[in-house]
């Protein structure tokens, strides 16, 4: 098996185009705990480290802008992700352990694309979007519909994810995150719910609602969002948004839990999210 290891995005770039077969590591945490269930790789190019992908910066039109290497530890350590995106920060903080946080990455999470990927639905939620390059360009594609099933998305085999951009947040908007799985921690998710909401003279005039492990992708519930948009926070609203939620989703029925149990817990979580901002 050959490794590479580029020492710029270029360089990392023409690597890609030149081995699309080959494994991408970023913080190896998905990589290595498979190794020994898969073929080993043609090859492994090391993204983990790389400057231009491991930056955060605070862009002059408020948007944050973080490197698809930035592991979540730095993202917790952040000053400005804990002010601007705390419910990507609650997210980061229950993946994994310690070691995990240290070394996996925003990049990875999207990547691999799995639906129980903590990091996933706080992006739908915020409205991130991903930055792509490759030979070709560069090119930017909203989260919401950079996954297309299981463990597919539109990334092209000769691209490089460079950093998820979150636009500027609307001014008085709240921030909800809750994951529910079978221990407080360290734990595989069953249900998670990424939520963000402005609310303006009583009602709420923005609303993102977004569920992982529910469906074969993280998923944004627009069937929530519109019985939620203009609504007043309370029971009743809450209510409205448990039947939206009924209506709209079949979860997954798996080994870690049951799609009866899976809704119950969705339609419980958004129902405090609703309450919660009363």
């Amino acid at each position: 098996m050959t490794y590479l290891r580029p020492r710029t995005l270029d360089e990392a770039i023409t690597d890609r185009a030149a081995h699309p077969d080959w494994m991408l590591l970023a913080g190896g945490t998905d990589l290595l705990v498979s190794s020994a269930l898969k073929p080993h790789p043609p090859g492994v190019i090391d993204l983990f480290g790389l400057e231009p992908l491991s930056r955060i910066d605070e862009q002059p039109d408020g948007a944050l802008r973080i490197g698809a290497a930035v592991p979540y530890a730095r993202i917790l350590a952040s000053a400005a992700c804990r002010r601007e995106l705390p419910c990507l920060v609650a997210a980061a903080r229950e993946i994994g352990a310690l070691q995990i946080q240290a070394r996996g990455t925003l990049g990875g999470n999207i990547g691999t694309s799995s639906p129980v990927g903590d990091s996933l639905p706080a992006l739908l939620a915020l409205d991130a979007e991903i930055d792509l390059a490759s030979p070709r360009g560069r090119r930017t594609v909203a989260y919401a519909g950079f996954c297309t099933g299981y463990r597919r998305t539109v990334l092209a085999a000769d691209e490089l994810i460079c950093a998820v951009r979150f636009p500027p947040r609307p001014a008085g908007l709240r921030q909800h995150w809750r994951k529910v799985g079978t221990r407080r921690a360290q734990s595989i998710s069953k249900v998670m719910l990424a939520a963000a909401a402005v609310v303006d003279g009583g009602a709420i005039t923005h609303v993102r609602v977004a569920l992982g492990a529910v469906a074969d992708r993280p998923i944004r519930a627009a069937a929530v969002e519109a019985a939620l948009a203009g609504g007043r926070p309370g029971p009743d609203l809450a209510d409205a948004a448990r039947t939206a939620l009924a209506g709209e989703i079949k979860p997954i029925d798996d080994v870690r839990s049951a799609a009866d149990y899976r809704l119950h817990v969705a339609q419980n979580l958004v129902a405090r999210f609703v309450t919660s901002l009363a």
